[in-house]
């Protein structure tokens, strides 16, 4: 299980999320980029800037619901411990940015 932070292009808004799969849940942010019933897809937050393992799925669960009580100054120092440039990631997890098939869904590979 993986705990992660995503941000938009400028960097402005931050989502803490938790996922089994991380490539396939970065494929779902970006599909739902604009999409107003997501926080993710309101604030088009699929650039991935942290993430980290857990062994289990109650640890993930639990160490995403402290980061998501932080304050953004806290997160910001927990991003800059594993990514001070806070380059975006996304590449290495899943070849990035996905491509679009045919239907205009973003075809999930890794």
């Amino acid at each position: 299980m993986t705990v992660y932070i995503t941000t938009n292009f400028k960097k402005t808004t931050l989502y803490v999320g938790v996922t089994n799969e991380l490539g396939y849940r970065l494929v779902e942010h970006y599909q739902n980029r604009g999409k107003r019933k997501t926080f993710a897809g309101r604030y088009h937050c699929y650039y991935l800037i942290y993430f980290e393992n857990h062994d289990t799925p109650d640890g993930a669960i639990q160490r995403e619901k402290e980061v998501k009580k932080w304050n953004r100054s806290k997160k910001e120092e927990l991003i800059n411990s594993f990514n001070p440039e806070w380059a975006f990631l996304n590449d290495q997890v899943i070849e990035w940015p996905p491509e679009e098939g045919l239907t205009g869904r973003v075809e999930w590979y890794v």
